[in-house]
């Protein structure tokens, strides 16, 4: 296959599509599997790499969040770069860095290797994520071929989260730790291959200039509250060596919008974050991120710490809940065919606080301990990502669809990296693993009550967009 793509302002919508079209799509999901999957394949196998390399507890973590925090920190780069770049060589580039840091953690020999691996792999993340978004948006036009594209990219997502428990379980007991790293080579190489091929040539959307201090800041910015809020694990929340960095991580966040006012290639136009759709979402984002990055991590740890799983069996418990995210992510367009994004976003999320409030419960046995509490959360994950991401790309410009991408995620990257730390803390001080477990999702349904709120305050109903239509048209 030699023939390209063409952007969505040059496709004809009732067309069908070719077979270099469903190729672009399979390599946007793959690419969007292998980051996602990467989040949640090592928790699994953390325990390992502890009895192997001498991870400390706290050290632990930060291999997730070495991996977390650098994603979201440079995502907001990385989606304008593929604005101002052209979106196949960004996607590219982003495959190869993401290829050659799994390869360099699958052979560290210490802790700090891996954690330094695992901030290389966060750069190729950023990079890659917010591209394969990108390269959907822009290749179909707004309507039910865009939505369809959406959910499929959505749906093999969120199994990747799923997948990783499943995956980073068997390769941990049947091979090593190592290959829940070592597995993304051969698979960053088919891409870049195929990619080669199938992606088409695009121009750049504006003038190639990137806004450096403004991904180092907000970057440094995110690491230091960060690393504030797990060192109160060890320290309390008054300690210096935790207040410090935190109250230097807000300072750095105050920096950086007094930065993207005054530029005149912002890394962030804070115009766009004016926009309903946009602040909304971004909001919600932040909150279903610290949820469910924190519900991997928490259930993992929960089936091989008090329920003695194996990581094999571990990694299996997950199956339903990759299963249950595939299929409420591929239900959202149907579902979106006779209700509205925001009506389905608030639905989805009532499934959820159900899912969470039984897991707070921390019931023991699988049936009710794990799999009925992780398929109504899954199923409402899978449903709600959809409709968000419509409601965020909807109306955005060709040269604004790089940004708001890397805006999307890098809000869940960010929600995910700060809520686990802030979690793991929480659970740290309840007195018992059970009361810890229990807290966490207590705290997750809370967070999810608060998203829909932001839903029917912020984001527009469908009265208010037509309305808006109306007057865009008139105007």
């Amino acid at each position: 296959m030699t023939a390209s793509v063409s952007p969505a302002s040059e496709a004809v919508e009732d067309a069908p599509l070719d077979r270099t079209a469903i190729a672009v799509i399979v390599l946007a999901c793959l690419g969007q599997f292998m980051v996602v999957l990467d989040v949640s394949i090592v928790n699994v196998a953390l325990p390992a790499m502890r009895a192997e390399l001498g991870f400390t507890e706290t050290g632990l973590q930060w291999v997730v969040n070495a991996y977390a925090l650098t994603f979201a920190g440079l995502m907001l780069l990385g989606g304008r770069a593929a604005d101002l770049f052209g979106r196949k060589r960004v996607f590219l580039t982003g495959v190869s860095v993401f290829a050659l840091a799994s390869l360099l953690g699958g052979l560290a020999s210490d802790p700090g290797l891996l954690i330094a691996a695992r901030v290389l792999q966060g750069v190729g993340a950023a990079v890659l994520a917010p591209t394969t978004l990108t390269i959907l948006t822009t290749t179909f036009s707004e309507g039910p071929r865009r939505t369809a594209a959406i959910s499929a990219w959505n749906a093999v997502g969120a199994a990747g989260g799923a997948a990783g428990g499943i995956l980073g379980g068997t390769l941990t007991e049947l091979l090593s730790w190592r290959w829940t790293l070592l597995i993304n080579v051969p698979i960053g190489l088919a891409i870049v291959v195929t990619g080669l091929r199938v992606i088409a040539r695009d121009r750049p959307e504006g003038s190639a200039r990137l806004d450096l201090p403004g991904a180092a800041l907000v970057t440094g910015a995110l690491t230091a509250i960060a690393y504030g809020t797990v060192e109160t694990h060890e320290h309390g929340w008054g300690s210096p060596v935790a207040l410090v960095p935190l109250a230097l991580g807000v300072l750095g966040l105050g920096v950086f919008v007094l930065v993207e006012r005054k530029t005149t290639s912002p890394l962030v136009p804070l115009s766009l974050l004016t926009r309903r759709t946009v602040a909304g979402t971004t909001i919600i984002q932040v909150l279903s991120g610290a949820i469910f990055f924190a519900m991997w991590y928490f259930l993992s740890i929960h089936m091989q710490g008090d329920l003695g799983y194996t990581p094999m069996t571990a990694g299996l418990a997950f199956l339903p809940h990759a299963l249950t995210l595939i299929a409420t992510g591929r239900l959202a367009p149907l579902l979106l065919r006779r209700m509205t994004p925001r009506t389905l976003l608030i639905g989805a999320t009532v499934v959820g606080i159900a899912g969470m409030l039984l897991q707070s419960a921390v019931l023991d046995g699988y049936v009710l301990g794990i799999l009925v509490p992780g398929v109504l959360m899954c199923a409402g994950a899978g449903m709600a990502f959809t409709p968000l991401v419509v409601l965020a790309t909807n109306g955005v410009q060709r040269s604004e669809s790089g940004l708001v991408s890397g805006i999307l995620g890098a809000s869940r990257q960010v929600g995910g990296s700060l809520g686990l730390a802030a979690l793991a803390t929480v659970a740290a001080t309840m007195g018992t693993p059970e009361a810890g477990y229990g807290a966490v999702f207590l705290i997750g349904a809370v967070l999810m009550a608060v998203s829909i709120v932001v839903a029917l305050v912020v984001l527009p109903s469908r009265a208010a967009t037509r309305r808006a239509d109306q007057a865009a048209v008139s105007s």
